[in-house]
């Protein structure tokens, strides 16, 4: 087994976005190989409280072992980020003074050939699942789901142009011979793209992405989500969230204008009858991303947008 590894991207702007200070209740709902929780427990030292959640164990282990300078100071939670609710509830935390969410997929999880998340890894197993204990495996998506929801799928979550080729030909091809590899599908994607279309960016990064949102339930009640954790900020507490695919951006990017502006009621009402008022203020109008330093030393952090909150 590979050991678990992952560079946080853009780490020095997540910290600043956070405006860390002394003591305070920190969470960290991607905690991976816990590159960013190490630095809020070190620059909030020497009182301050993490917790964090992720649904890979091999990232619980890895983030446990390397925060153990800061036992005492910190809980890992085995649990969606989503349902922070019930970790928050089990923590004894109501409030808290920051938070941050990375939704990139770690190194460890692309390279590890047991994962089934690369392209390039052709023996992989189909799988795909960032929680290995759960039912859903990109296997049965692939084998099970019918033509019209593979092509929604591909289309939706990967914007790929050629979904309807390629959801017809994994049909065709799975009727003589059901997909068990990686390199199963990526054959698939590839014989369904015209030539002139396959240069540039691999052919098959999209779809594999589409693939890995449906396993995981990656945008299934983001924006909800969104609002309910930056609800749960102190006043002046800071919320940071990166985004990796413009979906996820997009839906963050909703969700912090619904929580900055003020009266929602249609513009011939001659006075607000919705008493919504402004809950946060944003800093950051337009995403940041990462250094040209940084994206010639970590490629994956190319894709990578920044975005942050302040509670008010």
């Amino acid at each position: 087994m590979l050991e678990f590894s992952h560079k946080p991207v853009m780490l020095e702007e997540c910290m600043e976005g956070l405006a860390l200070k002394e003591g305070g209740v920190w969470f960290d709902g991607t905690v991976g190989g816990g590159g960013h929780s190490y630095e809020i427990l070190k620059r909030t030292s020497p009182s301050g409280k993490l917790i964090a959640t992720d649904l890979d164990d091999e990232a619980i282990e890895a983030a446990s072992k390397r925060l153990s300078p800061f036992n005492g100071r910190f809980e890992i939670y085995k649990s969606n980020y989503k349902d922070y609710e019930r970790v928050f509830e089990k923590a004894g935390i109501d409030k808290i003074d920051g938070a941050i969410l990375d939704f990139g997929i770690s190194s460890h999880q692309i390279d590890d050939e047991e994962r089934g998340f690369s392209y390039r890894m052709a023996e992989a197993p189909l799988d795909m699942r960032m929680d290995r204990s759960a039912p859903l495996t990109a296997e049965i998506v692939l084998n099970t789901y019918d033509e019209d929801k593979l092509a929604r799928i591909l289309k939706m979550y990967g914007e790929e142009t050629f979904a309807k080729q390629i959801a017809r030909n994994v049909v065709k091809q799975r009727v003589y011979k059901p997909l068990k590899t990686s390199g199963d599908f990526a054959e698939i994607i590839r014989n369904s793209i015209p030539a002139k279309f396959r240069y540039g960016a691999p052919c098959e990064r999209k779809s594999f992405q589409a693939l890995r949102i449906e396993v995981n339930g990656e945008l299934d009640g983001l924006y909800e989500l969104t609002l309910s954790l930056t609800r749960r900020l102190k006043k002046s507490g800071r919320i940071v969230i990166l985004t990796f695919q413009s979906l996820e951006d997009r839906i963050v990017k909703e969700a912090f204008r619904y929580l900055e502006n003020p009266c929602r009621c249609p513009g011939n009402f001659p006075v607000c009858v919705c008493g919504k008022k402004p809950e946060i203020k944003i800093i950051t109008k337009k995403p940041i991303t990462a250094s040209v330093a940084e994206t010639e030393e970590n490629s994956r952090s190319k894709c990578a947008k920044l975005r942050i909150a302040e509670k008010i």
